[in-house]
């Protein structure tokens, strides 16, 4: 918990509260159902919430703005964003339907009301949104071609209507495929701790 509070020290005591339980429910979920690796538990929060977060280093988003976390698993990067954005309406999506049951007991237990969840594969679905996000659940030029459907709102935000995607390793296909669509942020840029050296935020711009 002490590495949230170091990254973003001035969260208020209701996000204090919410991330602090974080890690009794999940390591009790985990148990039960596996949403995380077993050797990554107990490294919760620097592997995964800390990682969740560092969308919220690259936006502010605006109250109201609609996002959609596809094949968020057990709720990342969309618990820790909807903790930290609680006026903002988040949609979990995920395939497996016993994953997002890990994300309701969650969002039960820590009264977040701003989150929906829906068991589909994101290529059957038909939403609007503001952002995408994800945790590298595919390769990103399958991911963008999955998603395509979605219908984009009108951007509100600072920073325009588009994919958030969370990875590991070179990114260089990335963007020798997609150019000028895209923005690659270190996420050693934000956080000094070793994990991150190899880690990205990929921004994929709309073009519409």
């Amino acid at each position: 918990m002490q590495i949230i509070l170091k990254y973003f020290p001035d969260i208020d005591s209701q996000k204090k509260e919410k991330f602090a339980n974080l890690f009794d429910l999940y390591y009790n979920w985990n148990n039960k159902i596996n949403v995380i690796s077993r050797k990554d538990i107990d490294k919760l929060y620097e592997r995964h919430i800390l990682f969740s977060l560092s969308i919220a280093k690259f936006i502010q988003f605006k109250p109201g703005t609609k996002i959609i976390d596809v094949g968020t698993g057990g709720g990342l990067p969309g618990i820790p964003l909807a903790i930290m954005f609680p006026d903002t309406n988040f949609i979990l999506v995920d395939s497996i339907n016993k994953k997002l049951k890990v994300v309701n007991e969650i969002c039960k237990s820590l009264k977040i009301t701003n989150i929906k969840t829906i068991h589909s594969r994101i290529e059957d679905l038909s939403l609007s949104y503001d952002f995408i996000i994800s945790r590298a659940v595919t390769n990103f030029t399958d991911f963008v071609k999955n998603t395509k459907k979605l219908k984009q709102q009108k951007s509100t935000n600072k920073i325009k209507n588009g994919i958030i995607y969370l990875k590991g390793g070179d990114t260089s296909n990335e963007e020798n495929k997609f150019k000028n669509k895209l923005t690659v942020i270190n996420i050693s840029d934000y956080f000094n701790e070793p994990f991150f050296e190899t880690k990205k935020l990929i921004f994929y711009k709309n073009q519409k």
